[in-house]
């Protein structure tokens, strides 16, 4: 049985990996699978409501929780079709360049908190794409540049735009986001300095002339700061306010810190400096600084706190066996589009402008709203017909306090398959939490591992590696890029199986 309860996930990922069909293709002839065996093979029949009730509130769960990631989704892609279309996006870009006047320094610069900034902030692919081709602009390698922005990023995809992996999680498994935030956070934290080393070392061979270039010990002592920079505010932002703001926030505060750093690098004894200009940086920041602001009074000012959450939209079905529940006003996907009115005004931007860049973005929903429904319709399904339950079992059973070291790899494989960790969560949380119960495992601990991996997986998905080699003229290299990533993804994630093992109490 417990082979069959594995079937549609086999079939996504062989449709995925030798056909090369779609998330959401493969991910319909999953559910498919799944829905035959759900109705003669497992418990469908005896579900509550039925057949027909276990497939509508499996269905029904599934679009309601799709909608609610949408709904982040669309304000963040779209703050950041507008920057592009601004020039904000170039602003920023050329400050970055302006403030090290080290090659290096600025690689370490754009292919950590830049792209950690636009994980945060889009996440779905931006960061990447965006990263690449600027460090490119800085005289590295089009292979370098890739592996460097690949990796750089993937510390912060755990969190995602705006807490979105976690939050589907919570979504699927009932778990707390700030408890899932706590649990997730740890594995960055502690490993995180695995990703930013390898960044260093991609990015320390010059290749072009440098201003007042660093000595190679110093590189590695302003690598560590930068690690250290990003990691103490994703971690307290993680642990006391939640899931939204740790990669965002990170990247913001420890960015400005590092510039500072680099600002009195620059002026040394002389007093001068890179010639910054504060006002247009602010200007070209604005939408992600109304957004860590309404996140941070959201959800540490009391009074506000309690107001926003007063506000909830719940349903259910079949006596509450399908339900879920929506608290606009705390939601973070609001807070986007907050941050998305609020931060065109400061800038400046026209109305048509602001719905220009809301109709691009909704133009480019459609595959990923076709990708997340299927998923979680497979995943909701297999929960309510039994298939999870029995995988897990057997799993539990044949691994039992072993299964923590390959958890983070279930992950990876997850994002490598479908591009994208909020997938894989989706697809693999419940199992997830499922088999650590049946192994008597910490579940929150494991979900984090989940977590962990999806997010690494970015680093090796063919997704983020076909649109990141193709922004800097490597279409059709893609594996060349590919030798840089996997080695650095295959030993985070074998740390990561053994810090599982010792936060489950497995080692």
């Amino acid at each position: 049985m417990a082979l069959l309860a594995a079937l549609p996930l086999v079939v996504v990922l062989a449709l995925m990996l030798g056909a090369r069909w779609s998330a959401g293709r493969a991910g319909a002839a999953g559910l498919m699978v799944a829905l035959l065996l759900g109705l003669f093979a497992f418990d469908l029949p005896t579900a509550p409501g039925g057949a027909a009730g276990a497939i509508g509130g499996a269905l029904a769960e599934a679009t309601f929780t799709a909608l609610t990631i949408l709904w982040i989704i669309v304000p963040a892609l779209a703050i950041h079709s507008l920057q592009v279309a601004g020039g904000a996006v170039d602003e920023l870009r050329a400050a970055l360049g302006r403030l090290a006047g080290d090659q290096r320094l600025t690689g370490l610069l754009v292919a950590w908190f830049f792209a950690l900034l636009l994980e945060g902030a889009a996440g779905f692919g931006t960061a990447a794409a965006l990263a690449a081709p600027f460090l490119v602009a800085l005289g590295f390698s089009p292979l370098r540049a890739v592996g460097a922005a690949l990796v750089g990023h993937a510390v912060g995809v755990s969190f995602g735009a705006v807490g979105t992996p976690i939050l589907i999680q919570a979504a699927t498994t009932g778990v707390e986001p700030a408890l899932l935030a706590s649990a997730t956070v740890v594995y960055g934290a502690l490993l995180g300095w695995v990703l930013i080393g390898a960044v260093a070392l991609m990015l320390k061979r010059r290749e072009s002339p440098e201003v007042s270039p660093v000595a190679p010990d110093r590189l590695w002592a302003w690598t560590i700061a930068a690690w250290v920079l990003f990691t103490l505010p994703f971690a307290a932002l993680a642990l006391f306010v939640g899931p939204e703001l740790p990669t965002l926030g990170g990247a913001v505060i420890g960015g400005a810190a590092f510039a500072a750093l680099l600002v009195a690098r620059r002026a040394g004894p002389s007093g001068g400096g890179p010639g910054l200009r504060p006002r247009l940086l602010l200007r070209a920041a604005a939408p992600y600084l109304v957004l860590v602001m309404v996140v941070l009074a959201t959800r540490l000012v009391e009074p506000l706190r309690v107001a926003a959450q007063s506000v909830e939209l719940r349903w259910d079905l079949a006596g509450g066996a399908y339900a879920g529940s929506f608290a606009p006003l705390f939601h973070p996907g609001t807070m986007l589009f907050v941050a998305l009115v609020a931060g065109a005004l400061w800038q400046g931007r026209s109305a048509r402008q602001l719905g220009a860049s809301l109709v691009e973005t909704l133009r480019r929903m459609a595959p990923v709203a076709a990708a997340l429904l299927a998923m979680l319709g497979l995943a909701r399904l297999m929960l309510h017909a039994g298939l999870i339950e029995e995988l897990a079992m057997a799993t539990a059973s044949a691994l039992g306090n072993w299964w923590p070291l390959l958890a983070p790899a279930l992950g990876a494989l997850g994002t490598f398959v479908t591009g994208s960790a909020t997938a894989s969560n989706a697809l693999f949380s419940n199992l997830q939490a499922t088999t650590a119960e049946a192994a008597g495992l910490p579940v929150a601990a494991i979900l984090g591992a989940q977590g962990m991996g999806a997010a690494v997986g970015n680093a090796i998905a063919p997704h983020n590696l076909i649109a990141a080699a193709a922004v800097v003229g490597l279409a059709g290299r893609e594996a060349e890029a590919l030798r840089r990533t996997a080695p650095v993804t295959t030993l985070y994630l074998v740390l990561g199986g053994l810090l599982a093992m010792w936060l489950s109490g497995a080692g």
